[in-house]
């Protein structure tokens, strides 16, 4: 079985054959880099696992223990500093709550808005993630060298920007 770059690479010289009146050459970029992310998923979700924690999972708790102490945030607030969807939001945090990781109260000035905060253990149990998902991460980019990491981040943070305009 080819890797993935020359498979890439193999449906690029398909299309130019198919297609001579296109130009290919972006999928030497796109196509790698969606690769590359669908890889890293896989990678960063398995860590995730070894703490019977989903992606979404860990987003949150992560995003609650950056908050500071007392470790909590309004719902909404939850939902906009993480890749978490409300309604989705809502069903995570229920599996949380479930799990003792997280609770849910009324705020003291509106009973309709609701805050989640982190439980001790669901500190402990991010505390531990983190550590692991970091010491994952430079595993990861290690495989790389310094020289390539310190070039690739400034031009996928140029790149980003462009794109969340």
């Amino acid at each position: 079985m080819t890797d993935d770059g020359d498979r890439i690479a193999q449906l690029q010289a398909e299309w130019r054959r198919e297609r001579p009146d296109l130009d290919p050459s972006p999928q030497g970029v796109i196509g790698r880099l969606h690769r590359v992310a669908l890889l890293l998923t896989d990678r960063l979700t398995d860590v995730y696992a070894d703490f019977d924690l989903t992606e979404g999972d860990f987003d949150v708790l992560a995003t609650l223990r950056r908050a500071g102490a007392p470790y909590e945030r309004l719902a909404g607030e939850l939902a906009d500093h993480t890749l978490v969807t409300s309604g989705g939001l809502t069903k995570r945090v229920d599996r949380l709550v479930a799990r003792g990781l997280v609770e849910r109260r009324a705020e003291a000035s509106d009973a309709r808005r609701r805050l989640v905060r982190l439980t001790p253990q669901g500190r402990r149990l991010i505390d531990e993630a983190f550590t692991a998902h970091l010491a994952n991460e430079h595993r990861l980019l290690d495989a790389l060298g310094p020289e390539d990491t310190a070039a690739i981040e400034p031009i996928l943070t140029r790149w980003l920007a462009v794109l969340e305009r």
